[in-house]
């Protein structure tokens, strides 16, 4: 039985991660960058956003959210760079911009029950958005946006630890922040991503389109520090479809906490974050950390 069921996972798990390395759903957006206020937009103007991730994979979950056989333990690094354009252009009554994204990463993967003893470095696929829409109310903000990760970073359907995925991504992205009260100290943000994939060559997989959604309750302090309460639930919402495919889906799902602190001497604000992923499918299981950096020119 034990044979049986490593042997059952391995295979679901194979093919899932040579489609995609362990940080996304099964696409290529990364729950958790985004927490308080996640669905708010600047104004007008132009700003770096960097984000600092550490991905630390404790297990491997299979379809039961039970870890696979052996030791299957990794990590993430990654720092995403991302430019944002806020125009004074209006459109649908909405401040009309773009971004781009583009990814630094280094997978270290060892997975006894794939066999997979891989490390690899390298820039990632990256990510154009030529309509970012933001709306502003008296207490609530609103987002939408069209955009697409490019297929560009390096790619090996025999490594799991590649840095690209192989095929691209059209991601639309929905979202709001709501304020519960007029100072806007008490506020709760929900951010979705909806991921479709094109077919990825090297194997003629074509990964199922995902959901994937951000949210958090946060409170302002007279200090100007933020405290919040957040988390990210992903689903894969079909199978994947190709040779050699199954019916088996991802799931992820994670809680922790974040703080956000303003730095008033380089105009910035600077924010960390902690989750603790729980009842994960057919991927990876850990703790991820992240540090955001946001910067005004």
């Amino acid at each position: 039985m034990r044979t049986t069921k490593l042997l059952a996972a391995a295979g679901t798990l194979g093919l899932a991660l040579s489609a995609t390395p362990a940080l996304a759903v099964n696409g290529h957006y990364v729950g958790g960058v985004e927490g308080t206020k996640g669905a708010s937009v600047p104004p007008e103007g132009l700003y770096y956003r960097g984000y600092l991730v550490q991905y630390e994979i404790d297990s491997i979950q299979d379809d039961d959210s039970n870890d696979v056989p052996l030791d299957n333990e990794g990590s993430v690094t990654a720092l995403a760079n991302r430019f944002v354009y806020v125009t004074d252009k209006k459109f649908l009554g909405a401040d009309y911009g773009m971004e781009g994204i583009v990814t630094v990463q280094r997978n270290d993967f060892d997975f006894e029950a794939l066999g997979a003893d891989e490390t690899e470095s390298g820039i990632g696929d990256v990510y154009l958005a030529p309509l970012l829409l933001a709306w502003h109310g008296q207490q609530w903000d609103a987002v939408f946006e069209v955009g697409h990760w490019f297929d560009t970073g390096d790619y090996d359907s025999k490594n799991p630890a590649s840095i690209g995925k192989g095929f691209g991504t059209t991601m639309l992205t929905l979202g709001s922040t709501w304020y519960f009260d007029e100072a806007k100290d008490w506020s709760f943000s929900a951010l979705s991503r909806y991921e479709i994939k094109t077919k990825q060559e090297d194997t003629d997989v074509t990964p199922g389109d995902s959901l994937i959604v951000e949210w958090a309750l946060s409170k302002a302090l007279n200090n100007g520090v933020e405290v919040a309460l957040a988390g990210y639930d992903g689903w894969q919402l079909e199978s994947d479809s190709g040779p050699q495919t199954t019916s088996a889906k991802v799931e992820v799902h994670a809680i922790g906490t974040e703080v956000t602190f303003p730095v008033k001497a380089i105009g910035a604000q600077l924010r960390g974050a902690v989750y603790t992923e729980y009842a994960n499918k057919n991927r990876p299981e850990g703790n991820l950390f992240r540090l955001q950096l946001t910067k005004a020119f």
